[in-house]
């Protein structure tokens, strides 16, 4: 069976691209040239280029290369989508059929695209089951009391922007929410957090009625599909904590992709930043 790899920024798709050679598994990539490194070229045979609005193209690659199941792998901006993308007539006919712009609503009109020539969009992370965590404590420091606190908490926020369809990524401090993810993406909300907490606003102010340090929940939807949009941490989540003064990670067990794995929690035990999964 031949796989396909959707590839959109950053790490991911590499990532995608080691764990499948290391099953033995080939692959055929569509790259997506307004988002995809280059470099990815130098790690695979079958590749072609396609544009962010050229559904059409992908489709005809994938069915030529006969993938029957086809994964996505790295960020591809909205704003690109939105505002920037020159569709093909495959995809600006999904795109009237869209009831919102959403994540949910844009990558389920591809997937049924994909389905109805017979490729079958699949969990991202299947090729890459070591880097997904199990429940528990993840680093050797655990959650104090404040930061357990701080989790029940976010936990409830969570539930909430689940419902509202928003970002992932939650800070909170002393039981107050200090930052929601919107666009921006984790480690700005995380720098966000922590530029309130230094700066001289009135939002400062505000925080001093609250106490302890920052923790930041990077949460996975309760019905969250594993085929697009995983929760990602990796050492930059925990550089940009470092920065920002927050000591206490909670990442969803089973449903968050980590980077460098190793690396990452190395650095955490180093600065004692607590990391749990739950």
């Amino acid at each position: 069976m031949r796989y396909g790899l959707i590839a959109g920024n950053g790490r991911f798709p590499f990532m995608v691209v080691e764990g499948a050679r290391r099953a033995g598994v080939p692959l055929s990539v569509a790259a997506i040239r307004e988002e995809t490194d280059p470099a990815i070229e130098r790690e695979v045979e079958r590749l072609t280029w396609v544009g962010i609005g050229q559904l059409g193209k992908m489709i005809r690659f994938f069915k030529n290369e006969g993938v029957e199941k086809a994964i996505m792998a790295g960020q591809v901006k909205h704003v690109q989508i939105f505002s920037r993308a020159v569709p093909d007539a495959r995809m600006l006919k999904m795109l009237l059929t869209l009831p919102r712009r959403n994540t949910n609503s844009l990558i389920g009109a591809v997937a049924a695209e994909l389905a109805s020539e017979g490729i079958e969009l699949i969990d991202s992370t299947h090729f890459l089951q070591d880097n997904v965590p199990k429940p528990g404590n993840l680093t050797q420091r655990k959650p104090n009391a404040a930061e357990r606190a701080d989790i029940d908490y976010g936990l409830e926020v969570a539930r909430e922007m689940a419902r509202l369809d928003l970002g992932q990524t939650i800070v909170v401090r002393g039981k107050a929410c200090v930052a929601i993810e919107a666009m921006e993406g984790t480690d700005e909300t995380i720098r966000r957090a922590g530029e309130l907490l230094s700066g001289s606003s009135q939002a400062r102010r505000r925080l001093k009625l609250t106490s302890g340090a920052l923790t930041v929940l990077k949460l996975s939807k309760p019905d969250q599909d594993m085929r697009f949009d995983v929760p990602v941490v990796g050492l930059p989540t925990i550089e940009t904590m470092i920065a920002a003064r927050a000591t206490c990670l909670c990442i969803s067990a089973r449903k968050t992709l980590m980077f460098d794995r190793d690396e990452m929690l190395a650095l955490a035990d180093k600065n004692k930043v607590a990391i749990v999964a739950v």
